[in-house]
C-alpha cells in the first residue's frame, strides 16, 4: 500500500482514511471494530438520502450495532433540514428500515 501510496495510485482524503482502507487489508475487511470506525465517520454531507442510506447499510452490516443504536446514529448524521422535516410527522418511525423510507421520502419533496 506506501508503495502504491508513494506511487500515486492511491489517494485518500485523510489519514484517517488511510488508517481505515489499512486497517481493512489486514483484518479482512469485515472486522467489526472497522465497521464500527467506519460508522463513527459515516454522515449524509451534501450526498441525496438514498446514497447516504445504501452507504449507511452497507456500513453498519456486520458493525453489531442493535437497532436503537442504528437509529440513533442514523438520525444523529442525517442532514437538519430532514431531521426538521420529521417532526412534523404525524407519525414517526420506530424501526431503522421505517426511518430509511420516511427520511427516502422526505428529501424527494
Amino acid at each position: 500500500m506506501l508503495k502504491d501510496l508513494k506511487l500515486g495510485k492511491l489517494e485518500f482524503g485523510s489519514a484517517g482514511e488511510f488508517l481505515l482502507e489499512l486497517k481493512k487489508k489486514f483484518s479482512g475487511g469485515g472486522n467489526k471494530l472497522v465497521k464500527v470506525a467506519e460508522l463513527q465517520k459515516i454522515e449524509q454531507g451534501g450526498r441525496t438520502m438514498e446514497e447516504f442510506i445504501q452507504e449507511f447499510r452497507r456500513v453498519a452490516r456486520g458493525s453489531e450495532y442493535k437497532e436503537r443504536a442504528l437509529v440513533k446514529k442514523f438520525k444523529k448524521e442525517m442532514n437538519g433540514v430532514i431531521r426538521r422535516k420529521l417532526i412534523e410527522v404525524e407519525r414517526p418511525p420506530t424501526s431503522i428500515e421505517q426511518w430509511y423510507e420516511y427520511t427516502t421520502n422526505l428529501d424527494r419533496c
